[in-house]
């Protein structure tokens, strides 16, 4: 059986941040994240191998890792587990390369997509609110609260709330039952990431 995805802040490393992936990933343990995404979709394949496995000596035992995209790289770094969109390889195939230990979860943005992921070990859902981390990409209007609500009482499988998520707004996600709020923006481009992540998770635990 995989570990089961823990409740708090879901830190997602960027590659386009102005910090060092590693730097990141350091105040993001510190700070106090159940889990942290590797996501650095300009990386090679050899240079994501690199940094998955520092990545995984910051990460022993504080927080869990997971490499966005790509089970190869995770497998081979003894990650936890790897997050995938809806156009990487099915859950089942992941599943295949990684093991039953590791920790799957697909992006989905629809209930269509929710239904698809479910088998999966947690389903990210969103956006729930407006974001800008991902210029270019075809996403939906956010679907706010309610539709959150929506996602956690369709869906067999935990949820990460992913989309505009704020110190703010986090414990009005908790509330709506996600296990999860996933933060890119918010933690990547504070000018205390550390800071920035503690403050993010007392306020998810409210």
């Amino acid at each position: 059986m995989p570990a089961s995805l823990p409740s708090g802040v879901y830190a997602v490393v960027d590659g386009s941040a102005a910090r060092p992936p590693l730097d990141l990933v350091d105040a993001f343990v510190r700070g106090g994240a159940a889990v942290v995404q590797l996501r650095l979709k300009g990386a090679g394949a050899g240079e994501l191998l690199r940094v998955a496995l520092e990545a995984r000596k910051l990460c022993a035992g504080r927080a869990l890792l997971l490499i966005n995209d790509r089970p190869d790289v995770a497998r081979l770094a003894e990650a936890d587990g790897v997050h995938l969109g809806q156009e990487d390889l099915p859950w089942q195939a992941a599943r295949a390369i990684l093991g039953p230990k590791a920790l799957i979860g697909v992006s989905t943005h629809s209930d269509a997509e929710i239904d698809a992921g479910q088998g999966a070990d947690y389903i990210g859902f969103g956006p729930v609110f407006a974001t800008g981390s991902k210029p270019g990409a075809k996403l939906p209007p956010p679907h706010g609260l309610e539709g959150l609500r929506r996602a956690v009482q369709r869906s067999k499988a935990p949820v990460v709330a992913i989309g505009g998520i704020t110190v703010e707004n986090a414990p009005q996600v908790s509330a709506a039952g996600a296990r999860c709020a996933a933060a890119l923006a918010a933690l990547c481009g504070a000018p205390d990431p550390e800071g920035a992540t503690r403050a993010m998770s007392r306020a998810f635990a409210r």
